[in-house]
């Protein structure tokens, strides 16, 4: 047997039924049986996996804002994915530009205002094929940080007549970073912006 409010704490802590049954003398089957007895509501899959890889917690949290700085910081990070990011993608926040300045200030957003590691952070390039590709790479990655080993495969189109290159001349980055609840979370504050202000 064990206690209802030792089960409780042993899953809030983030523990599976199966660590929780490597940490006590019961089965898998006695901590099902048990959490069912409690009737204590057990994760889904999708949150399980997500405890389960961050064991240090959500990392992936609004930080308070204190000053006036972080409140205009979350302000022009949710104003440029509302205009320049993708909306329909459940899984990621994902934010294209040809302009470095706006690029970093989205990646500024999502560290600072955001809590995302750089190691989180990908890349992808689109450019047309008259272009150096390795000189378009190391100039993205010495404009943004993010090292090349994080840059996925690069869009490469067939170039084309114009003065594309003068708007253009080093491509369109795509940054991203992969995870749902991230997603959710920049969805409601874009959807309050909205309401609050059209």
């Amino acid at each position: 047997m064990i206690s209802k409010e030792k089960l409780e704490r042993l899953y809030r802590k983030g523990l599976s039924m199966q660590e929780i049954s490597g940490k006590t003398d019961l089965t898998y089957h006695q901590v099902t049986y048990w959490m069912s007895k409690y009737d204590i509501s057990r994760r889904s899959r999708s949150i399980a996996n997500y405890v389960k890889y961050n064991p240090n917690g959500d990392p992936f949290k609004i930080k308070k804002l204190k000053t006036k700085k972080d409140i205009e910081l979350l302000n022009l990070g949710i104003g440029l994915f509302l205009g320049e990011g993708t909306k329909g993608n459940r899984y990621k926040v994902v934010l294209t530009n040809s302009d470095p300045q706006i690029i970093k200030l989205f990646l500024t957003f999502l560290k600072i205002i955001c809590g995302v590691k750089d190691f989180k952070i990908r890349a992808a390039l689109n450019v047309f094929d008259d272009i150096n590709l390795k000189e378009i790479l190391d100039f993205w990655q010495k404009e943004t940080n993010i090292p090349h080993l994080r840059f996925v495969k690069s869009i490469v189109r067939k170039s084309k007549e114009g003065t594309y290159k003068n708007k253009s001349k080093y491509g369109t980055l795509t940054v991203y970073v992969s995870n749902t609840k991230l997603k959710k979370l920049i969805d409601k504050y874009c959807k309050e912006a909205l309401t609050r202000f059209s």
